[in-house]
């Protein structure tokens, strides 16, 4: 199926380890320019080799890898320029933020509060702020921003992502109702249980407190999961990158969950 990306601009935020440099990947490999960005300019270069050398793609298409950290105001409006400035235009925005800690609510303080907020959901309000206007004039434009699963239910230990990524979602429904006559579509994907570090440092978490063994506490979440299995980042990346596609023309306002049936809801 041809997706229609093939020189498009795709500016992925935190994308240069786990579900963002999965996204990356992906997006590369459709042939779109790609903007990577991290805090940490080495965690960059090697992203950029990855991408480059799992490449299926003959096309012409580029990477750009910018060192940004999302908690800086100036950092995100220089990151938007030096995207502008190097292909005139973005076509599409994956959201992505690193997820807070992990602890009862008895044991948060108003610091993790503070930098939850800003991390996962007023980043996102920054730099929507600064996109949209671009992706008016050019009339079109995808927003896709990466939660969590917790959104739709709930996890023990986690309510600051809970809580600050449901913020999230509020946000893009808004933005989705207010910009559809724009032609920008918003849309937000919630990973499940997905082998990436932050899943990794959260076993590890439980196996300190409860005793339990490496895998004593991974069945304990796959007992939870229909299809038996953890996700893998190439999962999420692959609706995140048709959601940004022309064949997701008629697809806004939407919150759907890769989760292998973790979500026992039924909406």
């Amino acid at each position: 199926m041809d997706l229609g990306l093939n020189n498009k601009v795709a500016l992925v935020l935190a994308s240069s380890k786990g579900l963002g440099l999965a996204c990356a990947k992906v997006f590369y490999n459709e042939g779109a320019n790609v903007i990577i960005c991290s805090r940490s300019k080495k965690n960059l270069e090697t992203a950029r080799q990855e991408i480059t050398n799992n490449s299926n793609t003959n096309l012409n298409n580029e990477i750009l890898a910018l060192k940004v950290d999302l908690n800086d105001e100036e950092q995100i409006t220089s990151l938007i320029k030096e995207t502008v400035k190097k292909f005139g235009r973005i076509d599409i925005l994956v959201h992505n933020a690193g997820g807070p800690p992990s602890a009862p609510i008895s044991k948060i303080s108003q610091n993790d509060w503070q930098n939850s907020i800003n991390l996962n959901l007023l980043s996102f309000v920054r730099i929507s702020e600064l996109i949209l206007p671009i992706m008016q004039q050019q009339k079109s434009g995808k927003i896709i921003a990466i939660t969590s699963v917790s959104v739709k239910q709930p996890l023990n230990n986690l309510v600051l992502s809970n809580t600050t990524r449901l913020g999230v979602v509020g946000y893009a429904k808004t933005l989705a109702n207010e910009y559809a006559k724009d032609n920008i579509l918003v849309n937000v994907v919630c990973p499940g249980p997905t082998l990436t570090n932050r899943m990794r440092e959260l076993i590890k978490t439980q196996m300190n407190e409860t005793g339990k063994s490496e895998q004593e506490v991974m069945n304990f979440w796959l007992n939870d999961i229909p299809l038996g299995r953890f996700g893998q980042p190439e999962d999420l990346a692959n609706l995140v990158v048709f959601l940004a596609s022309e064949r997701a023309s008629y697809i806004t306002g939407t919150v759907i969950q890769v989760d292998g049936g973790f979500v026992k809801s039924s909406l």
